[in-house]
């Protein structure tokens, strides 16, 4: 039996094995609910929940002498209200939240953008995310769109499933985030912003979200969720771009974010602990997904539909609950091997794209 095959890290990117730091975590306890933790002079932390397995997003306020900067919001819900109602009458002091930054478009980081402008905040978001973001709180669908059955058949899903599915309400944007109004401030690659006494450049990311924002200043990053510890981000794959290939755009942000990074930065993610080590983090994510698709294109030396590559993607069973995330992501691994001409696919009797190696 020959080996599993094994795909090159992109230029940039070294293997994370030869780097002699790994990722620390400075300040080990989250901030209870409703309450901040201080990760640098005028520089909070603060936690909202989520009604999900990944049950939080973590936000932060950037002190600026006469207000706040809020960098993300969390989802539009009642609880989530009443908790930034209690953080700004709290560790907020009661001071305006002047600006807004929102890293990228996902409902948990945009979910209150309108609500905290209805209250006078300026948004400052880069354009495809409010783009994004405004198009799809304006786009309800009582059931799923011909395009989105589409999909869901040529990933190989049952008749059954695709019956049950097509009278389903599924997922609406505007279930979760706050209408947003016309009128906000782009950010752009290398643009500097002045936040809690410091320069910020803002470098853009791809793959999770297209021009996803993050944050540099000496010692600090606001990294959203193009930088995760301990958890990937999803790389998915969506009805309204099937052919997408996003992966390509993750691995060259692990490679161009990585000529900045420190390993004295403290990494201030949408997501877990602040951590520190992230010359270390950055080739580790690529070469998570480089070891994906190594047992991927093992797993497809005979035909599979998306569905079937759960297993060899994931390393583990997936749940009704996490199976619409796990297609996205085997879609955009399975699309990332056809643009690099290293599978084929070709369409089943029930409709279904039949993946394989072409062993070249």
């Amino acid at each position: 039996m020959k080996p599993p095959l094994r795909l090159a890290l992109p230029a940039g990117i070294a293997h994370p094995f030869a780097m002699r730091d790994a990722i620390a975590h400075p300040f080990p306890d989250a901030p209870p609910e409703g309450q901040a933790t201080e990760v640098a002079p005028g520089v909070l932390w603060l936690r909202l929940p989520l009604p999900m397995a990944l049950d939080h997003v973590n936000v932060y306020a950037l002190d600026d002498g006469d207000g706040w900067t809020v960098v993300d919001t969390g989802l539009n819900t009642r609880r989530t209200v009443a908790l930034w109602e209690s953080l700004l009458a709290g560790p907020l002091r009661g001071r305006p939240v002047r600006r807004l930054i929102v890293t990228h478009h996902h409902p948990d980081h945009v979910g209150l953008a309108g609500w905290f402008q209805a209250r006078g905040a300026e948004l400052l978001t880069p354009r495809t995310a409010w783009l994004y973001a405004r198009m799809l709180t304006l786009d309800v669908q009582p059931v799923p769109t011909p395009q989105a059955l589409t999909f869901l058949r040529r990933a190989g899903l049952s008749e059954d499933a695709l019956a049950r599915r097509a009278t389903e309400r599924p997922f609406n944007f505007a279930d979760v985030v706050h209408p947003m109004p016309v009128g906000f401030s782009s950010l752009t690659e290398g643009q500097t912003l002045r936040l809690a006494g410091r320069p910020w450049v803002v470098r853009l990311g791809n793959g999770h979200a297209p021009d996803h924002a993050t944050l540099w200043t000496d010692g600090l990053i606001l990294g959203g969720d193009q930088l995760l510890p301990g958890i990937s981000a999803n790389i998915g794959v969506y009805p309204s771009e099937p052919e997408d290939d996003p992966l390509t755009g993750w691995l060259q942000s692990c490679a161009a974010l990585a000529a900045h990074a420190r390993d004295d930065h403290l990494v201030l993610p949408g997501h877990k602990l602040p951590f520190t080590g992230l010359p270390f983090r950055l080739p580790q994510m690529a070469e998570n997904h480089a070891s994906a698709l190594a047992r991927l294109l093992d797993h497809l030396a005979s035909p599979r539909t998306a569905i079937q590559c759960f297993l060899p993607l994931f390393r583990r069973e997936i749940g009704a609950a996490e199976e619409n995330l796990a297609l996205a992501e085997a879609v955009a691994h399975l699309n990332h091997l056809l643009h690099k001409g290293l599978v084929c696919r070709s369409l089943t009797a029930s409709g279904a794209w039949a993946w394989q190696r072409t062993d070249r």
